[in-house]
């Protein structure tokens, strides 16, 4: 399983530039809003979901959005959607709770996960993510993370929390 500083060496051999924030842990939007600090760009916040077909879902939408977890459920055609347990996250994203992030993706190497990524998040210049620990946060360019998460084999759903619909894949 990758580690921060594994993901680091990632981002630089890939040229994409980022900056790092230290800070104390962060669990919640509130902590993150209390503790980051400032930090330019777009701040998420990460559902990590299953249904009762044992099916998982990773949606990275803005840390304001209100999420009709019913409504997202009926829009992807998974009925049923919770909140996976901590058993599943360190199994397929191979990270703790509260440092869910789409770059623990990479740790999915059968592509289990499917990654929904918030419209409004797709279109920010930048973007903040915790690099598979919560005591840190990455900012990067928004078009640099797609293109990375893109090249690192992953799909990329865009979902818009206005419409319910799915208006992308990449």
């Amino acid at each position: 399983m990758l580690t921060k500083t594994d993901l680091f060496e990632l981002l630089r051999a890939n040229n994409i530039d980022f900056q790092i924030h230290d800070h104390d842990p962060l669990f919640t939007v509130e902590d993150s809003e209390n503790f980051r600090g400032e930090i330019k760009g777009s701040h998420s916040k990460n559902l990590f979901l299953k249904n009762k077909k044992n099916n998982f879902f990773l949606f990275s939408c803005d840390e304001k959005a209100q999420v009709n977890l019913k409504q997202f459920s009926k829009s992807i055609g998974a009925k049923n959607l919770s909140f996976a347990n901590e058993k599943y996250l360190e199994n397929f994203l191979g990270i703790k709770p509260g440092s869910v992030s789409p770059f623990a993706l990479l740790n999915d190497s059968e592509n289990v996960v499917k990654f929904y990524l918030d419209e409004k998040l797709f279109k920010s210049s930048l973007i903040n993510f915790h690099p598979l620990i919560n005591t840190t946060t990455i900012t990067v360019k928004t078009s640099e993370f797609i293109n990375f998460i893109i090249e690192n084999n992953k799909k990329i759903h865009i979902f818009s929390l206005n419409s319910y619909d799915i208006v992308d894949v990449l």
